[in-house]
């Protein structure tokens, strides 16, 4: 529903400026209508419609190559209400609408949720127990229990985003909260590639303490005679204090097909040290333990919450707005490299966005992202998207030399053609992961 939303009001940015400068529109169409449409309705020079494939939505502008490809139109002498006979000037306008458009309701989405909902604040000193650092951060001089205080000298309000900082933006130093000492860690370049590479998530894990909970039926720990009741203390020679430290020792200090210790002592004290050899499948699959959470959040998390007046949450709106697109930007350089084209995804990552269960904060927190990313997809300089149009129209601004029509469609059909293929990929990666993830 607000993919179809976010693709109208993309459409209207194009439409309400052509119509100013009095272009002729003559399709307004959400889906595409190849062959037939599921409805349509003539208004004054407009066919507006719904078509019957899912794969976005269109104006067709009279006067302009575009997918439509309309060529017997092109060879015809230009008319006054046409797109070609208009100054280079609006007709960038016309094509900036769409991405305009997908950005300012991004923004209004994003200061609308600051004024109805706040945000939470919870700085590193927030959080009882620190946190629990992947191995390619505790390399460069973090140590599990660090509360990570300042990135680059500034507040980081939320401290469970220090990986995203680093993964996304230009981290030079980090300084965190020792045993009651302050400490700054320099943040070597290309920290965040090794990041990615080593599938980190973006977000760090606050620590509690590590109290077993329940066993897995047919676990490994179940089949080892593990009950619920007894308490891990290490796991190949790692102690076992906090809930991070198993996840921390799995992921580091076992190899697949060696040996290693696992050491629990049960309700009655006794300890036994256990001699286990795990396959990579094994490994993959974990301990099957499940550890109690935190009897309350409160009593290891001080959180705050930061309410915001109409003003501030513009302002603010803007500014959250703002970096969510730079992370977004940020994070295409990985599409480039096998393992992030092996995440790209289409319709099935999109769904995958929203929350499992409904509820409105989810939902536009969701839709101000994906209004990002359209406007941010569509401009890029890619033929047959509003980048490319834009591109050629600068080239003419600049130059004073508009591109031929041949050019502009041999362009539009070489853009039209990369777009299916990348979407075909996209798509195919997620059919891939639904059969065999």
């Amino acid at each position: 529903m607000s993919l179809s939303l976010l693709i109208v009001l993309h459409e209207l940015g194009h439409f309400i400026p052509a119509r100013l400068f009095k272009i002729k529109v003559e399709k307004f169409y959400l889906f595409f209508d190849i062959k037939f449409s599921l409805f349509k309705k003539k208004i004054g020079d407009t066919v507006y419609g719904i078509g019957w494939l899912p794969l976005g939505g269109y104006v067709k502008i009279a006067g302009m190559i575009d997918e439509s490809m309309d060529k017997e139109q092109m060879a015809l002498p230009p008319q006054p209400w046409e797109f070609r006979s208009k100054p280079a000037w609006q007709r960038l306008i016309v094509m900036l609408g769409g991405v305009v458009v997908n950005v300012i309701v991004g923004f209004v989405i994003c200061a609308g949720l600051l004024y109805t909902q706040g945000t939470q604040i919870a700085t590193g000193d927030d959080f009882k127990y620190g946190f629990g650092f992947p191995k390619v951060l505790e390399d460069i001089g973090f140590q599990q229990g660090d509360n990570p205080l300042l990135v680059n000298g500034d507040t980081l309000p939320q401290a469970q985003m220090l990986t995203r900082q680093i993964l996304f933006r230009d981290v030079e130093t980090v300084t965190v909260l020792r045993d009651g000492e302050l400490v700054e860690i320099a943040v070597p370049e290309g920290t965040d590639d090794k990041i990615f590479d080593a599938g980190v998530s973006p977000g760090l894990q606050y620590r509690y303490p590590f109290v077993v909970d329940s066993i897995g039926v047919n676990s490994l720990v179940d089949s080892l005679g593990i009950n619920a009741g007894a308490d891990i203390i290490s796991v190949a020679g790692y102690p076992i204090e906090y809930q991070t430290d198993l996840s921390y020792a799995v992921n580091n200090k076992i190899e697949p097909n060696v040996p290693f210790i696992l050491s629990t002592v049960s309700k009655d004290g006794e300890q036994k040290d256990l001699e286990i050899t795990l396959s990579e499948s094994q490994l993959e699959k974990g301990f099957g333990i499940y550890t109690k959470g935190a009897e309350s959040i409160r009593d290891i998390v001080n959180i705050k919450q930061r309410k915001y007046a109409v003003g501030e949450s513009l302002v603010e709106g803007v500014s959250m707005g703002y970096w969510i697109m730079y992370d977004y930007i940020a994070q295409m350089k990985y599409i480039f490299t096998s393992k992030g084209a092996g995440q790209l995804g289409g319709f099935g990552t999109i769904a995958k966005l929203y929350p499992d269960t409904f509820d409105w904060v989810g939902f536009w927190r969701t839709t101000a992202l994906i209004s990002f990313i359209l406007a941010i997809m569509n401009i890029l300089p890619i033929p047959a998207l509003d980048g490319g149009h834009v591109m050629f129209l600068l080239y003419e601004i600049v130059t004073g030399r508009k591109p031929g029509d041949k050019f502009l469609e041999r362009a539009q059909i070489i853009g039209i053609l990369l777009l299916l293929a990348l979407m075909v990929y996209a798509n195919g990666n997620d059919i891939y992961r639904w059969l065999f993830e």
